[in-house]
């Protein structure tokens, strides 16, 4: 297993819309598992193939909290096929928008048809956390960003910053 860097954002690779793989074989296996390592290093709870400059429709959640025993669920073609009435707003994070956050309202539960790790198609029907970050992960996949969801204001302030600390690290490593 290898540790992947993360795409950061301002970056138009982010913007790209996955390639479906249509088929788990043992490469995609392979990249999920990197990317399932490279997701527990950062922290995080959830991270799609993009965001590790890889723009097939793949991710991978794991939303067990500390403590838990860790439950990865690995995800290919991931397709919403139902979202519930209720919609909630709740504060989301991203790996590729480090030490931000904001508030997003999203559906509080969705059905999410996908195939496995073994290549088997699979529903899962999610609330709260999982469900949120299934959305959010999807959203990846179809190159809309965590900024996507926020005023043009709010959305730009954060793409400065941003964008000014990579300059600040570019700098500092020259």
């Amino acid at each position: 297993m290898a540790i992947l860097p993360i795409i950061i954002a301002p970056d138009q690779r982010l913007k790209v819309t996955s390639k479906p793989v249509c088929r788990v074989d043992d490469e995609a296996r392979r990249l999920m598992d990197d990317m399932l390592e490279t997701m527990y290093l950062a922290p995080g709870i959830g991270l799609s193939a993009i965001q590790v400059g890889v723009p097939k429709r793949l991710m991978v959640i794991d939303v067990a909290r500390k403590g838990e025993a860790a439950a990865p669920l690995r995800l290919a073609d991931p397709e919403v096929i139902a979202y519930s009435d209720d919609v909630v707003a709740m504060e989301e994070g991203c790996l590729s928008f480090p030490e931000h956050y904001a508030e997003v309202k999203r559906p509080a539960g969705v059905t999410v048809g996908y195939l496995d790790e073994h290549n088997r198609y699979q529903e899962l029907v999610a609330v709260r956390l999982l469900s949120r970050c299934l959305q959010h992960e999807i959203n990846h996949l179809d190159g809309i960003l965590l900024v996507d969801h926020l005023s043009a204001i709010r959305r730009g302030m954060i793409l400065r910053k941003l964008l000014k600390a990579r300059k600040a690290k570019a700098l500092k490593s020259a």
